[in-house]
């Protein structure tokens, strides 16, 4: 009886820890026994290897480096800060100054929200989408101000002058003869010579976004406002080549390739409850009607900012 009592207490005991091991199946997470004796369940550091701790089976093994990877946004959400506002049809205003607006400019009660630059690209990464991006995508969504030169000049001085040149001629460090160790694979192009002169914004763009022969994508380095005042800085250089302007004030090189900042209608001022403008009279609504705003951007200069 004794014997019989031992044999029902193991077969218990077997069947319990049995159950305790179970794998994961659909919805049910598995159950582990004492998982913190066995091992570490905090992922390991500085691993790049298949993550194999914590896992049935093959279906639940991930690469460490894949885990630590930024997810994409949740579908259907807007990231907080969202950037669309850029490739918005603002006919007649001026983006940086609904930009302001947005940041809590001349509002006591507003909350300042810093853009992040999150604007969704429509192109996949192969040749004819590149082609079809460089036909597509012709002006560039901001204006030509001072201020974006400024920061287009700096960023494309790191990231793109040390192959591209700082003037722009395809003759930066790495292919340069002061470099003694320069042995690079391929020719940075040239943007001066007439088929860079002559290319869409889009052109850059995608290649901005997904690099271009042995040329690596720079989308995780330069937000969306960066990559296009990189390109308003390359505009201003193969203008400065032709002897032509491309600036705040104005664009002699190319209209379609950017707005001055100067011709863009600034953003109209809001009006509280205390300084309601007043009726318009009869005589006023038969005046004849004003002419359209000048230097406005266009629709379509700010649709090919979406593309």
């Amino acid at each position: 009886m004794k014997n019989e009592i031992k044999h029902i207490l193991l077969a218990l005991s077997a069947a319990f820890l049995l159950y305790a091991c179970s794998p994961a199946d659909g919805n049910f997470g598995g159950t582990e026994y004492m998982p913190d004796m066995a091992h570490s369940i905090a992922q390991e550091a500085n691993v790049y290897t298949y993550y194999y701790y914590n896992t049935w089976d093959s279906a639940s093994t991930f690469r460490l480096k894949d885990l630590a990877m930024p997810g994409l946004p949740v579908a259907g959400t807007v990231p907080r800060g969202y950037a669309g506002v850029y490739a918005a049809e603002i006919e007649g205003h001026s983006v940086s100054d609904v930009v302001d607006e947005l940041r809590g400019k001349d509002g006591l009660n507003n909350i300042a929200v810093q853009l992040n630059g999150h604007v969704p690209y429509h192109y996949g990464d192969t040749e004819d989408e590149r082609l079809r991006a460089t036909a597509e995508i012709i002006a560039n969504p901001f204006p030509i101000t001072s201020a974006g030169l400024t920061r287009g000049q700096g960023l494309y001085n790191i990231y793109c002058g040390i192959c591209h040149g700082e003037k722009g001629d395809g003759l930066g460090y790495l292919v340069s003869e002061a470099n003694k160790n320069a042995k690079y694979p391929a020719a940075p192009a040239n943007f001066l010579q007439d088929q860079f002169v002559e290319s869409s914004n889009g052109r850059y763009y995608h290649a901005i976004m997904y690099g271009k022969n042995v040329m690596g994508s720079y989308r995780d380095k330069l937000s969306y406002e960066e990559r296009w005042q990189v390109i308003h800085w390359i505009r201003s250089l193969q203008a400065k080549d032709k002897k032509l302007e491309y600036s705040e004030n104005a664009n002699t090189f190319n209209p379609q390739y950017g707005v001055p900042g100067s011709q863009v209608s600034p953003i109209a001022q809001s009006v509280s409850d205390d300084t309601t403008e007043p009726e318009p009279t009869q005589e006023s609504s038969e005046s004849v009607t004003p002419p359209a705003e000048e230097g406005g951007h266009s629709s379509d200069s700010h649709s090919q900012g979406r593309k």
